[in-house]
């Protein structure tokens, strides 16, 4: 004979007793251990009803008093770890406004943190603050700060491991080594959070947003400033990154590697030290976002280094170093983006082919066009050049000659680099009206056939 499921032999217990009022919190304690299929329990307001299916049986009970979750509030002097600890899977711990010293908090189930009035959790520089290992976790309304740093250990104001449904939501993040830290989480979201470093070197700051081997992640409306990266992935695929604000960091406002299938739209990146880069990934798709005052030697709007079936859309780049660097990318489908101010709008390598640049416009660029080799591999049609001198007979909008946007002096500059100190000068003028009456030196083949008379809107 099948044994009893182990549901089933709970209320039999509470049932054999000769008792009006049952300890209905023992009971749901007891339900919450148990993780069967058996069991379902609707919440409707003042009553719960709980409906049990067995070989056997079916048994239906109306409870007229409510199941549902319970809030657990913890006041400035107490501790959140043992408000955390008495409840069960489903509670809300409420934290009241004022300043918390605590660090190490741990969350092993489902349950809600609130802040009510924006807490503060202060860990003094001692530790991680908090680190979620459950499923189903919200976490908002908090100030985190100052978690203290280490080389050995990578402390977070709040760290999610091995988690899946997590949302960390309305928090500020101050003075922390790492801001929100993903590893090995599925399914879980950033939003609208307010990430602040103070900025020192870059092996003793940690990132913004750190994200390693996830999947379906959202992060979104979160400004983050002062960090090493303000967003870092790595091993992050099948996620969505959308109106975020990333200003003042250290290296990049945004970095991600091997991080495949994702989706950044409505991004501002903003005078990081080195703007924003995207390695070693293929399946990218990057739309309306900005970016722009990202200045430095080593500094790009968009650097894309062995990036591959991509699409770069409706993007602005506007006052960087370099609007896009590319090296080792193929089949890029590059369109109605605008660059504008840039000192070189696009540093193509000779090892990047089968990319797609139409339908963009080139701006008061220095540079509209800079290439390492002579070999062209890509495809350059119905774009915008303000420096295209020729003409329009047939008034169709489109020019009767080609333009070649690469230069001479680009091709000297990009071999020696020192040469840039001749910007302007008389010398690098008549090298390049030499160079229009006798093109020996740059790439003949890296041309736009059909550009435009008038900017694209």
């Amino acid at each position: 004979m099948k044994k009893r499921p182990q549901i089933t032999q709970i209320y039999a217990d509470f049932f054999k007793k000769d008792i009006i009022c049952v300890n209905l919190r023992d009971l749901r304690e007891k339900i919450h251990k148990i993780h069967s299929d058996e069991v379902r329990v609707l919440n409707f307001y003042h009553h719960s009803l709980l409906v049990m299916r067995t070989p056997f049986f079916i048994l239906t009970i109306f409870l007229c008093i409510n199941l549902g979750a319970k809030t657990i509030q913890v006041a400035p002097g107490t501790s959140i770890q043992q408000a955390i600890d008495r409840a069960i899977a489903g509670d809300t711990v409420l934290v009241r406004t004022g300043t918390y010293y605590q660090y190490g908090i741990k969350i092993n189930k489902s349950l809600t943190l609130l802040g009510q009035g924006n807490p503060l959790l202060d860990a003094g520089g001692q530790g991680e603050i908090l680190t979620i290992s459950a499923d189903k976790v919200v976490v908002k309304g908090f100030r985190f700060q100052r978690t203290g740093r280490t080389s050995i250990t990578d402390w977070a104001a709040v760290k999610v491991l091995s988690a899946q449904y997590v949302q960390v939501l309305d928090n500020h993040i101050s003075q922390s080594y790492f801001g929100i830290y993903f590893s090995n989480a599925d399914h879980c979201t950033a939003r609208n959070n307010t990430i602040e470093g103070k900025p020192s070197e870059e092996q003793n700051t940690g990132n913004g947003i750190h994200a390693w081997k996830c999947n379906h992640l959202t992060f979104s409306d979160n400004t983050i400033k002062g960090h090493r990266d303000g967003i870092y992935l790595e091993f992050v695929t099948e996620s969505h990154m959308q109106r975020n604000f990333c200003q003042n960091n250290i290296r990049y406002g945004l970095h991600f590697m091997f991080s495949h299938n994702n989706t950044y739209s409505y991004n501002r990146f903003r005078e990081n030290g080195a703007g924003v880069a995207v390695m070693y990934t293929r399946n990218v798709v990057m739309q309306h976002n900005h970016f722009e005052q990202n200045w430095g030697s080593a500094a790009y709007g968009l650097l894309l280094k062995d990036i591959s079936d991509s699409k770069i859309e409706h993007n602005t780049f506007d006052n960087n170093t370099t609007g896009i660097y590319m090296e080792g990318s193929s089949r890029i489908h590059l369109a109605n983006n605008t660059l504008q101010n840039n000192g070189w709008a696009l540093r193509i390598q000779a090892n990047c082919s089968d990319n797609v640049f139409e339908k963009n416009n080139f701006l008061a660029n220095t540079f509209d066009v800079a290439t390492n080799g002579g070999t062209v591999l890509n495809r350059f049609s119905n774009n915008y050049w303000d420096q295209y001198a020729g003409y329009d007979l047939d008034r169709n909008g489109v020019g009767d000659v080609p333009y070649h946007p690469v230069s001479l002096y680009a091709m000297i500059v990009e071999r020696i680099p020192a040469g840039l100190m001749f910007l302007h000068s008389f010398v690098v003028r008549l090298i390049e009206e030499s160079e229009k009456i006798f093109p020996s030196l740059t790439p003949s083949e890296l041309k736009d056939s059909s550009p435009l008379l008038k900017p694209i809107k």
